[in-house]
């Protein structure tokens, strides 16, 4: 058998199993189309050769690795012009490969393989020798990723991405850090608020830092029940740094370790502990806090400096009360709803001006209201707003406060209000994914849909492995108002993949669909959005949803009504 050096061209279906599954017929009927129209054509004019297809897949041979390269960028990019069915994840390499007949296999394959595993969807990732290769004889921006360990490869390497239209490019020179779940340590379970409440205040304090990239706390709190080492964390999150730690409370004392690991090399940077009175645990956040903005050499402005670390706390009662209702706030549903609503409330009796009481009973009454869950929808959202701006009074650097203040703002209506409040709270904590979700929402009412594809895209990149099912459903309601409906389907599928019950990832896939003239899977989301929403009727979308722009809110309809969402 024979030995060459190639370029290697890996390409794969984003969620092939879930199209299949929909529909047999209409995807295989896609697939041959695109391999037909765009895939092979592509290939042939760069002089490649199809080594096989493998259902959801193609393996491609190039002598020259720019001609991989190009190839792999027009397919990607003139797939997303037509705005088909079908998405693709493509990983090139260069290496050595075996020929045995028409087939080749080896370490050159394997790891275009791993390659085309890390790219995301309609994107190209490539490894760092590709890149250096092809050099600037191709007009695109190949972003640094970093080094990653793969499979079966002794030593890691590092990747470079293509991101495609949507994709945020992260400035790869400000440091980016996950915040773990601190470990429980304290003889009662039932601690596990507390823990986790110190690990939030401290990624808090580190959002409002516009030199870091933090990623959001509701993606890292994912991993407090999984096995994955800080190493594997950080490569899945797509973060360099990562701060874990303990916390044992007991007797009103606390004991908290925490340390910083540089996971490129698996380096322990710094590592701190606390053992005192709780009432001192806040000295503490803020160490951390300044421990690790000086270990990664991060600069402040002066404003970043005067609002980043201080926190004043009364009443530890309070402060308690926060935290648990914190934790039952982030369940969404009504029973924990109303038990934060509880504690909200016990909060702000312990202390009158605690303002992150008032800003998480704030919270809580606009989801009241909004989920249908109040018997008087308008007097949860007119307490709410007493809240809202009392919070804000109480703590102008308090990024919740007005975030909470925008949506009142927004479902009452208030449009340059709360688009307002949204990009302070974006201003005040750079790297709080909620805050560019909410904005990007706040922006989608207030009839500017274009900026508000931006902040969804900055939401998904502060929060990238485990986004919320709004998310998506914010891009792609930016994207389908804007007329990209293609774009539109493409973030939406991906986000019900994760969230397959998410109602309003159903109800814009349902329109945009409709918009693309495929109505026999406009009429299949819509039922499927009936099926969570039975009760569901336009008129009843018409009189929720808070837009601005008569326009915009009859083109959603419009396409609700083509894909056979009820009168």
């Amino acid at each position: 058998m024979a030995r060459r050096l190639a370029a290697i061209l890996i390409a794969d279906v984003v969620g092939y199993s879930r199209l299949m599954n929909e529909n047999e017929a209409s995807t295989l009927a896609a697939l041959q189309d695109h391999w037909t129209e765009i895939f092979d054509p592509i290939v042939a004019s760069r002089r490649g050769r199809i080594v096989k297809k493998m259902g959801d897949g193609a393996l491609v041979e190039f002598s020259s690795v720019v001609d991989a390269v190009d190839a792999a960028l027009r397919i990607q990019q003139q797939n997303r012009e037509v705005n088909g069915k079908i998405r693709l994840r493509i990983g090139v390499n260069l290496g050595d490969i075996v020929v045995d007949g028409d087939d080749i296999f080896g370490d050159g394959v394997n790891v275009a393989a791993r390659l085309e595993a890390l790219a995301e969807p309609d994107g190209i990732c490539v490894s760092s020798l590709v890149n250096e290769s092809v050099g600037n004889r191709i007009e695109a921006n190949f972003v640094d990723a970093g080094q990653h360990n793969l499979k079966g490869l002794e030593r890691p390497i590092r990747v470079f991405r293509w991101p495609a239209k949507g994709a945020v490019q992260t400035n790869q020179e400000k440091p980016s850090i996950a915040i773990l779940p601190f470990e429980n340590m304290s003889s009662d379970p039932e601690d596990e608020y507390f823990s986790e409440g110190v690990a939030d205040d401290i990624a808090t304090d580190l959002s409002k830092i516009s030199g870091l990239v933090v990623i959001a706390r509701n993606a890292t709190r994912e991993y407090k029940n999984r096995s994955q080492s800080a190493v594997e964390a950080a490569r899945e999150l797509g973060v360099r740094y990562v701060l874990e730690g303990t916390v044992r409370r007991g007797s009103g004392r606390v004991r908290v370790n925490a340390s910083l690991i540089d996971t490129d090399n698996s380096i322990q940077l710094w590592a701190d502990r606390f053992d005192g009175d709780l009432a001192e645990v806040f000295d503490f956040q803020d160490r951390v806090a300044e421990s690790i903005v000086a270990t990664l050499t991060v600069a402040l402005t002066r404003a970043e400096q005067e609002r980043a670390f201080r926190k004043e706390v009364k009443s530890l009662k309070a402060y308690d009360y926060v935290l648990q209702g914190n934790a039952f706030h982030a369940r969404t549903t009504k029973i924990d709803n109303l038990k934060a609503i509880e504690l909200y409330s016990s909060a702000i009796e312990q202390d009158h001006e605690y303002a992150p009481a008032h800003a998480g009973l704030a919270w809580a009454l606009v989801h009241d209201a909004n989920q249908r869950w109040s018997s008087d929808p308008k007097a949860s959202l007119e307490l709410a707003l007493k809240h809202a701006k009392q919070a804000v009074r109480l703590d102008a650097s308090l990024g919740k406060a007005h975030m909470v203040l925008g949506d009142v703002y927004c479902w009452t209506k208030r449009h340059s209000l709360a688009v307002a409040e949204g990009r302070k709270a974006v201003e005040l904590e750079p790297s709080n994914a909620d805050a560019h979700f909410a904005l990007g929402y706040y922006l989608i009412t207030a009839g500017a849909s274009e900026d508000a594809v931006k902040e969804a895209q900055l939401a998904l990149r502060y929060n990238p492995v485990f986004a919320m099912g709004f998310y998506y459903e914010v891009l792609g309601t930016a994207l389908y108002l804007t007329k990209s409906y293609g774009a539109a389907v493409a973030a939406l599928e991906e986000g019900l993949g994760r969230y397959p019950d998410h109602d309003g990832l159903h109800q814009i896939l349902a329109a945009a669909y409709a918009k693309l003239d495929d109505l026999e899977a406009a009429q299949m989301h819509s039922g499927e959005y009936l099926k969570l929403q039975p009760e569901e009727s336009l008129t009843k979308i018409c009189e929720r949803l808070p837009y601005k722009n008569k326009s915009d809110l009859e083109h959603l309809i419009d396409g609700l009504r083509l894909a056979g969402v009820p009168e």
